[in-house]
């Protein structure tokens, strides 16, 4: 036994002609609609060497007392949420450029392959859990793997005593922009006006790098000088092709 029994037929309240065209209407809106999604391509990545420089920063006074990147909080606003990157990591690859396009306007590095290069090596400054604060520190510490020559990993005996970077038998890469103490001790500069050149430190990591970048590069606005550079920091062709990529998407506004 049909427990519902059938409810008698009711009338459309739309008259027939009408509820046609009402229903035409519809679909065309949804056509369109549908039309008008599919007429929006995604934003191309370029492909080419060097990468872009992305959006540029404002003018600032890179000497200013105390954090000199927070200059660039309204900038590092407009773009962190649409391309990934938290706020205190780009402003510290602005400021890292507009440092160098000042004293080093040669040399041209954009903010793009700081961010592409700290994307690879940290998530910037995120890896394992690890935060950036307001003034750039990392914590907890990023610690690479001990330089031990195994397999695929080349060996470092150690340089620091341990003293930087924890392990007194072999080195390991340090901070956000990983490097080993060999290298800091030569390339570390403070950029965030604490007075001390902190690996930890993502204002200070990234203005390392821009400085080592561009004496190994020369002009990194062009191909040469930029694949220099980056086969210097890391003798990979696939881990240049990663850094590009992901300096490439920042370049025109969106997530690797």
């Amino acid at each position: 036994m049909n427990r519902y029994p059938a409810r008698p037929k009711r009338r459309s309240r739309w008259p027939g002609p009408l509820f046609a065209l009402l229903a035409a209407t519809v679909v065309v809106v949804l056509a369109y609609g549908a039309c008008s999604r599919e007429q929006q391509p995604r934003i191309a990545i370029p492909e080419g060497i060097p990468p872009g420089p992305g959006a540029a920063t404002p003018p600032i006074d890179i000497n200013a007392p105390g954090r000199s990147a927070d200059q660039l909080h309204e900038w590092s606003a407009g773009l962190a949420d649409s391309i990934g990157i938290g706020n205190t990591a780009l402003e510290a690859y602005g400021y890292a450029s507009a440092v160098m396009a000042e004293t080093k306007p040669e040399c041209g590095i954009g903010w793009t392959t700081l961010a592409g290069i700290a994307s690879v090596e940290s998530r910037h400054g995120t890896h394992a859990g690890s935060t950036v604060g307001p003034t750039g520190q990392v914590t907890p510490e990023i610690r690479g793997i001990p330089l031990d020559g195994g397999p695929g990993v080349a060996e470092i005996p150690d340089t620091d005593g341990g003293a930087m970077d924890g392990d007194p038998v072999h080195d390991r890469a340090m901070g956000p922009l990983q490097f080993i103490p060999e290298t800091w001790k030569r390339w570390g500069v403070d950029a965030n006006g604490d007075g001390v050149a902190d690996a930890d430190n993502i204002d200070d990591a990234a203005l390392t790098a821009a400085r080592y970048l561009c004496d190994r590069g020369g002009d990194l606005t062009t191909p040469d000088g930029w694949q220099s550079a980056l086969m210097a920091y890391n003798l990979s062709g696939e881990y240049l092709t990663l850094v590009r990529d992901r300096a490439s998407a920042y370049s025109v506004g969106v997530r690797p």
